[in-house]
């Protein structure tokens, strides 16, 4: 009895110590997990907030050298200086309207390069008649300061306070925004009289754009400068022209034509087949932009 007894309490202490051997085992396997799991929360938010830090230079890639406008090909524009309420002095060009009927167009860029490249674009304006305002934005072109969405809707007030100081009359004032320009373009329209708006190339916000640049980011908790533009774009009461090239892969034209629905009446919306981001002006965006404000302005 006494060994079946010993035999009893040898299985009993035999279970028990496996079982005592598993818990520990369980317990570091658990501690291994937490330290992983740690590990990992730790990286992912220094990932944030990293991310989050040079998020504007993710977005906004100015060039700093500003050539004259003669050298450029727009020697009729003058360089001027818009002050903007934080106490600015953005170099710009301007030429006024031929013709005191005629519209000026308010350029507004997109996110890379300045002023000077937009030249050809703005070509087919001057050769018109029409006045153009070509805003160099806050951080480019050599200007102090650095871009933010709040920084640029600011410049975009300055450049109407300075063709409001000039005698151009709001109603004959065209706001013209590309890409990243868009987006400051409907915030101004949204608060401001204008006579049209053109929107080309634009995106629906910063936010869903960066997302389709980024995939792989959290974009939405990253991104500081939303420009929401599909959330104001029912706030704009001018005459809007939308241009969007079917093959565009930076910002896809359903971008487009989620603004084109969701905006008021009167509204246009041009979907150029194979043009792509960067190259509308030669798939006849200009002609389309022309025709638009000769009906609006009786030319």
């Amino acid at each position: 009895m006494w060994f079946r007894v010993g035999i009893h309490l040898g299985g009993r202490d035999h279970r028990w110590r496996r079982s005592y051997h598993g818990v520990m085992a369980g317990r570091d396997i658990m501690m291994w997990m937490r330290r992983i799991v740690g590990t990992l929360a730790l990286a992912s938010a220094l990932l944030l907030v990293g991310c989050s830090a040079v998020q504007r230079s993710l977005m906004y890639f100015p060039s700093h050298d500003l050539p004259r406008p003669v050298t450029v090909g727009v020697p009729e524009m003058e360089v001027v200086r818009l002050g903007t309420a934080d106490g600015l002095e953005l170099v710009s060009w301007y030429a006024g309207a031929a013709e005191p009927e005629q519209p000026t167009i308010v350029y507004l860029h997109g996110n890379a390069g300045n002023i000077a490249g937009r030249a050809p674009k703005v070509r087919p304006f001057l050769d018109r008649g029409y006045g153009v305002l070509l805003v160099g934005y806050r951080g480019y072109g050599g200007n102090s300061g650095a871009p933010s969405e709040q920084g640029l809707i600011a410049d975009g007030h300055a450049a109407l306070d300075f063709l409001a100081a000039r005698g151009v009359q709001p109603e004959r004032t065209v706001l013209l925004g590309e890409s990243l320009g868009s987006a400051v373009a409907v915030r101004l329209a949204s608060e401001r009289v204008v006579g049209a708006v053109i929107l080309e190339a634009p995106f629906t916000s910063a936010t869903d754009a960066g997302q389709h640049a980024y995939p792989l980011l959290p974009v939405k908790l990253l991104i500081k400068d939303r420009f929401d533009s599909l959330g104001r774009i029912d706030q704009v009461g001018a005459p809007l022209l939308i241009i969007h090239g079917e093959e565009d892969r930076v910002v896809p034209v359903t971008h487009g034509r989620r603004l084109l629905a969701a905006a008021q009446a009167p509204k246009q919306g041009v979907f150029l087949p194979g043009a792509g981001h960067n190259d509308l002006l030669r798939h006849g965006s200009a002609e389309v932009a022309l025709e638009f404000l000769g009906d609006l302005f009786g030319e």
